[in-house]
């Protein structure tokens, strides 16, 4: 018989391992060497993509993994390839080529952007970042990762996976705080690199670091370009003592109700009634807030005669 195979052992730290937490140009050369090796191959980092397509892709990522994010965004892409082919149809069919992607107030935003991209900016996504963050739907993270990713920009890009990067490599805890910090924005822009390209570089490498070696629930050490820097390994990965982090449920929940309603209108080619609505849910309290909430945030319109349907304006 032969001998089983031991698991990867994590990478020793060398002896001169400075006691402070390491720098950030001790950082760059091996989180990127290792991106350049291990980036998956994603249609938005491809050169095709343009600005309209990580914009797209920023979007659809929020709070969405990229295996149920690929099929959505290729068709989507497909379907609009200018923010122009999307300003000119109806909000409501954003939401329809939406699908099960979740959190379908996205859509709405996107599809907002695009109208407003094509009124102020002849159709191109801009370029400076004060004109990104002033989109509609746009905040500081999406502004920074277009102006990153798509145009080669020095900007901090403070994901959830790059917080935990940060988190564990720097300040030395197993993982950040709930909502961001302004400390976690100032050891950002303190991490950055001084040239662009290599800033812009660094700002995917380190999120690409935590989306597949640095993650939550099973950080694989042994893979990690860093491992012998980093500061939470070095402290004997001391366990979380902050306040309890956020858990996602579904089941039961209005999100739940919400996307059973919104499943019917998109699957139907006109105005849907009241009693179509009512048959996705049992409980009428809550299907009733749930129709209320879709309506409230612009995602379903009412109509006259209990008619209900996706958004025309």
């Amino acid at each position: 018989m032969t001998a089983p195979t031991k698991p990867p052992q994590p990478i020793p730290a060398p002896a001169d391992t400075p006691s402070g937490p390491p720098r950030g140009a001790d950082l760059h050369s091996p989180v990127i060497d290792w991106f350049g090796e291990h980036a998956r191959d994603l249609p938005w980092r491809r050169p095709e993509a343009g600005a309209w397509g990580v914009m797209v892709s920023e979007f659809m990522l929020q709070q969405t993994p990229v295996s149920r994010v690929l099929p959505v965004y290729e068709q989507w892409l497909e379907r609009w390839p200018r923010p122009a082919d999307l300003a000119k149809e109806a909000p409501g069919e954003a939401v329809r080529a939406w699908g099960r992607l979740g959190y379908p107030r996205r859509a709405l935003r996107l599809h907002g952007a695009a109208v407003a991209i094509t009124e102020r900016h002849g159709g191109d996504v801009p370029a400076d970042h004060a004109q990104l963050l002033a989109l509609p739907g746009i905040g500081e993270y999406t502004a920074a990762a277009v102006a990153s990713f798509a145009y080669g920009q020095r900007h901090p890009v403070l994901d959830t996976n790059v917080r935990r990067v940060f988190a564990r490599a720097v300040t030395g805890v197993q993982y950040p705080p709930n909502a961001t910090t302004a400390a976690e924005r100032r050891l950002a822009r303190a991490l950055l690199p001084e040239d662009e390209p290599t800033a812009a570089r660094w700002a995917a490498a380190s999120m690409e670091l935590g989306a597949l070696v640095c993650t939550a629930k099973s950080e694989s050490c042994h893979r990690c370009p860093i491992a012998a820097q980093c500061a939470w390994r070095l402290a004997g990965k001391p366990e979380h003592d902050g306040p309890p982090r956020k858990g996602q449920t579904y089941a039961g929940t209005d999100r739940q109700v919400r996307g059973r309603l919104l499943a019917v209108l998109r699957e139907a080619h006109g105005p849907v009634p009241q009693a179509a609505l009512d048959r996705v849910w049992h409980e009428p309290v809550q299907r009733a807030r749930a129709l209320d909430g879709l309506v409230s945030d612009g995602l379903v319109e009412p109509m006259a005669g209990g008619l209900y349907r996706l958004p025309l304006t």
